[in-house]
């Protein structure tokens, strides 16, 4: 028997978790798959049919669900990893994939005043180096990478806090 699958969902707000996985019918014998459309399911529970209208649009990422038991909910499915840039400030910079950081700008550190597109380190992945510049022009608040460092992809390298017109 395989290992259930989990899946996370939002609905009106609150986040579910679905776990699933594969049944032998003989483990559920009050329960009977009368038919799996694309848009239709049709259970028989306990000699009850139960209809659920399903519906997804290929656009979007939403699955809206009838059902007889609760009525009609809009699943929005939670990503399985977050994206890392949901979890940060204004103004950080990422490791935009893993790598080790092989150089950083002379005599950087924070509270450094830095300019729009200004390298501020490189990292060497897959045999390339890859620049890591300012976002915008202000004031480096943090500098979390040094030479050497092994980083994971979203790693937060450093933070710039642009500078506001006067």
């Amino acid at each position: 028997r395989s290992r259930p699958q989990t899946r996370r969902y939002t609905v009106a707000g609150t986040e579910h978790e679905v776990r699933y996985h594969p049944v032998d019918p003989e483990e559920h014998p009050g329960v009977r798959v009368l038919s799996a459309e694309r848009h239709r399911v049709t259970l028989e529970v306990d000699g009850v049919r139960r209809l659920f209208h399903v519906k997804h649009n290929s656009n979007k990422p939403e699955v809206y669900v009838d059902s007889p038991f609760t009525g009609a909910h809009t699943l929005t499915p939670v990503p399985r990893f977050a994206d890392p840039q949901d979890r940060t400030e204004p103004g950080s910079l990422l490791a935009p994939m893993p790598g080790t950081v092989v150089r950083v700008a002379e005599g950087l550190a924070p509270g450094d005043t830095v300019t729009a597109g200004q390298p501020l380190l490189w990292l060497e992945a897959m045999k390339m180096e890859h620049r890591i510049v300012s976002p915008a022009s202000g004031t480096l608040t943090a500098l979390h990478a040094a030479l050497g460092h092994q980083v994971e992809f979203g790693a937060l390298l450093a933070v710039v806090q642009e500078e506001t017109p006067a």
